[in-house]
């Protein structure tokens, strides 16, 4: 190998983009009831009546999106 083929090895070695680890697909069981963190666009006023009754408004969401969903 020439020296400037294996200097573009290298810097294509050097740049790579690491391989992503998703948990769940090395063999580590999920939680049940899990939850996955998100982040969500929602008007403004949508986000204000689910916090008008203070805290636990995100789980007042997560109930709202449960029953839209049919679950």
């Amino acid at each position: 190998m020439d020296a400037r083929s294996a200097a573009e090895a290298a810097f294509k070695q050097a740049t790579k983009k690491p391989e992503r680890i998703d948990e769940r697909t090395i063999g580590m069981p999920a939680l049940p009831g899990a939850r996955e963190l998100v982040s969500l666009r929602i008007d403004t006023d949508v986000l204000e009546h689910f916090q008008a009754e203070g805290p636990g408004w995100q789980d007042r969401v997560n109930t709202a999106l449960r029953a839209a969903a049919g679950l």
